[in-house]
């Protein structure tokens, strides 16, 4: 992977977990506590990159220094990425955006009943893969991995698929933890580790990498 040095850096990071509303206040979503994201922009911000975090609803507070768009759905999330993406010298897709939502959501609050509820789903944009059949020459793209079995194998074939040049994965054990366990990839290195520590300074060393220090 190409580095960028000393460069100061446009970074856009998206951060925690899209809501899909099934009626006007129930939603389907996922267990990311955006931590991960955060720690990145603040690593970033410290590292005096100029930061935008996209962020789905989380109970965390910003980084100071960061332009934060607030987000909640994946079509949001989707529509901030677009409007961003050209500006930016790297992308770091940290969020944890749905992969399906329901086809059509009420316009009203679902009454209950004694009967069983038939939710249906469609898939929802895939934003990485758009990022990366968009990326200009030069920018960078970075996306996480979120794999229950098969791990290298699923995440090697996601960064050759949607065009990355880093892939981050790891287990569900690292959702909502302060320290966790990732496994990094580049396209020209082999894989490295990063076991057991902080979401702070997995962020730091990420950050490190992705400038070329």
């Amino acid at each position: 992977m190409t580095t960028y040095g000393n460069k100061k850096l446009n970074i856009v990071i998206t951060a925690g977990g899209t809501r899909e509303y099934i009626d006007t206040v129930r939603f389907i979503s996922n267990a990311s506590s955006g931590r991960m994201g955060y720690a990145i922009a603040a690593a970033a911000v410290k590292a005096g990159h100029k930061v935008t975090l996209i962020t789905a609803p989380t109970a965390l507070k910003p980084p100071k220094g960061a332009q934060v768009i607030s987000v909640i759905t994946s079509d949001d999330m989707l529509k901030a990425v677009k409007k961003n993406f050209n500006k930016c010298d790297c992308l770091i897709m940290a969020a944890a955006v749905s992969d399906y939502k329901p086809a059509a959501a009420s316009k009203t609050k679902i009454k209950k009943q004694n009967a069983v509820l038939t939710l249906r789903l469609k898939p929802t944009t895939d934003i990485l893969a758009w990022a990366g059949r968009n990326k200009r020459k030069g920018q960078r793209l970075v996306g996480f991995a979120l794999e229950d079995r098969d791990l290298f194998t699923n995440a090697e074939r996601k960064l050759k698929r949607k065009n990355l040049d880093m892939i981050i994965a790891n287990t569900p054990a690292a959702i909502g933890t302060e320290k966790s366990t990732l496994h990094i990839k580049t396209r020209d290195k082999d894989w490295m580790q990063l076991k057991d520590v902080s979401k702070t300074l997995s962020a730091r060393r990420i950050m490190q990498m992705i400038a070329g220090q």
